[in-house]
């Protein structure tokens, strides 16, 4: 008898899904730049720039794709609003924690909540799913308890950002598997139930005179106008990406983004980094280590396994 399977993916199909994931991974790393130039920006005001402007971007890209009519299906179910509707609370909790840290000086703390997420990711699986850790796992998770706990000791607070950012993104991931709509529709409906909220703030902000948007420049007006391009452009390469690249590549591909915000903040933004931040960093990636290797292992001593269930796509 013979076995059918799906043809490989072309190298250039390849070649540019790696791309994509490379670039979505490499902007989200150096997005901090840009949020710098906003620091004049309350971080309430921006993450509702960035929510208005990311939806009149999405906006074109829906009806280009063809993707009106999944929302509209959507609309008509509850349950897929109501996670759509926590998942779009989930992701903006998340800009406005990233943007609050990185203008005020605590990009390296948000970079180890980038590292965490993983981690976190596994934890919220055994709590509300239901799986089970392998010892490894267990092992990189206790260990990357003691990074955090050690940092908390020795700086004599909790690193409630990382934190945040860790458990509102893992969350989210979390939401987001259960969907039933694909990227970019998915994306573009969070976008969709965040903008009124995010016009009416806006519209109150201005109406008591404290609207940034109009009263710092031309140049600070494009770059809030401009958000929307810079928040769009990495979430759909990486739907792009994902259609084609096995989840374990995207794994070790997150890895940039969080590293490329360490090296920001510590050489370009000269944020504080003493010996006892070194250290918990350092056993916080020793336990991303065991996490990967433990990963590896599983991938290249188990039974094959049809390729759909190395592959997902975002959102």
């Amino acid at each position: 008898m013979v076995r059918l399977s799906t043809p490989a993916p072309p190298t250039d199909r390849l070649t540019t899904a790696h791309a994509c994931a490379v670039v979505a991974f490499v902007m989200w790393g150096l997005l901090p730049i840009y949020w710098k130039q906003l620091e004049e920006v309350p971080s309430l005001q921006l993450v509702a720039h960035r929510v208005v402007w990311s939806g009149l971007t999405l906006l074109p890209v829906i009806w280009w794709s063809r993707g009106w009519e999944a929302i509209r299906l959507a609309a008509t179910r509850p349950r897929v609003m109501l996670r759509q509707a926590v998942a779009a609370v989930l992701v903006a909790a998340n800009w406005l924690g990233f943007v609050w840290a990185v203008t005020h000086g605590r990009m390296i703390e948000s970079s180890l909540g980038y590292f965490l997420t993983p981690l976190c990711s596994v934890l919220l699986g055994v709590a509300l799913l239901g799986e089970r850790l392998r010892p490894l796992q267990w092992v990189a998770v206790a260990v990357a308890a003691v990074g955090v706990g050690w940092i908390a000791a020795g700086s004599h607070h909790v690193p409630w950002i990382a934190l945040f950012l860790a458990g509102t993104f893992s969350t989210y991931s979390l939401v987001k598997k259960t969907t039933a709509l694909s990227a970019v529709p998915s994306l573009t409906l969070e976008t969709l139930l965040l903008l009124l909220p995010a016009l009416a703030f806006l519209a109150v902000e201005h109406a008591a005179g404290r609207g940034r948007f109009g009263h710092i420049g031309s140049r600070a007006d494009l770059l809030l106008a401009a958000s929307g391009l810079a928040t769009a452009t990495p979430l759909l390469c990486f739907a792009t990406a994902a259609r084609s690249i096995p989840l374990s590549t995207l794994g070790i591909l997150q890895y940039l983004g969080p590293t490329l915000q360490f090296i920001l903040g510590l050489a370009l933004y000269r944020e504080p980094f003493d010996r006892t931040r070194f250290i918990g960093f350092a056993i916080v990636w020793v336990a991303l280590a065991l996490f990967a290797i433990d990963g590896l292992r599983r991938r290249l001593f188990r039974p094959a396994a049809p390729d759909r269930e190395e592959r997902g796509a975002a959102g």
